[in-house]
């Protein structure tokens, strides 16, 4: 499923959801009632939903479901009106439980990792950048409202761009992947945003 000689690892998951837990704990006393970047949610609002785009992965790849999405009926949502150290508290939790499961998983079970255009199944492998591309283009998002920098490692985002190129949204929703010498640029373009300006509070 991954292109290039690179994967995106649970290692970098980690990485990922520590600096998102660190920035957004430094701006814990800013206006999260704010609108997430150019969406029409509220900072609050997005991160809740970022969170559980890490929790979501867990159960798919623990539900060892091929043909659709587990019905579980489960909402891992805090709500629009979460308090910031609670929603940090949320994606700590996810992402250990993706990490654990992930490491469970046997390295031949496919299990669906989406279900539009149409099913696709994967290995475990995929999971951790599933998440890691909800999470981090919602992370820039919530910081663009907050007016605080989110710069992510330009190694992190490479292998992660590389790992999901020939995924769906990508290749169908969005607008494509570049291979420029700056794949966090890549990401935040491929995906219909920009780079976040200076812009001080």
């Amino acid at each position: 499923m991954a292109s290039g000689p690179e994967r995106f690892s649970v290692a970098d998951l980690y990485a990922l959801s520590e600096l998102v837990a660190t920035v957004w704990s430094s701006a814990a006393d800013r206006d999260w009632s704010a609108r997430a970047g150019t969406l029409e949610w509220t900072c609050a609002r997005t991160a809740d939903h970022a969170v559980d785009c890490v929790w979501a992965p867990a159960f798919f790849l623990a539900s060892r479901k091929r043909d659709g999405y587990p019905d579980l009926g489960l909402d891992m949502g805090l709500g629009a009106g979460a308090e910031p150290g609670r929603l940090v508290q949320s994606l700590e939790m996810a992402t250990r439980v993706l990490g654990a499961v992930v490491h469970d998983a046997d390295p031949d079970v496919r299990t669906i990792l989406f279900r539009r255009p149409e099913i696709m199944v994967a290995p475990p492998e995929d999971f951790p950048p599933r998440a890691a591309t909800e999470l981090i283009l919602h992370a820039h998002d919530v910081c663009s409202g907050l007016r605080v920098p989110f710069e992510p490692p330009a190694a992190l985002c490479r292998r992660l761009r590389d790992h999901t190129r020939a995924w769906p949204m990508w290749t169908v929703a969005w607008h494509g992947l570049g291979s420029s010498d700056d794949p966090w640029g890549d990401l935040l373009t491929g995906s219909g945003r920009g780079r976040q300006k200076p812009n001080p509070a």
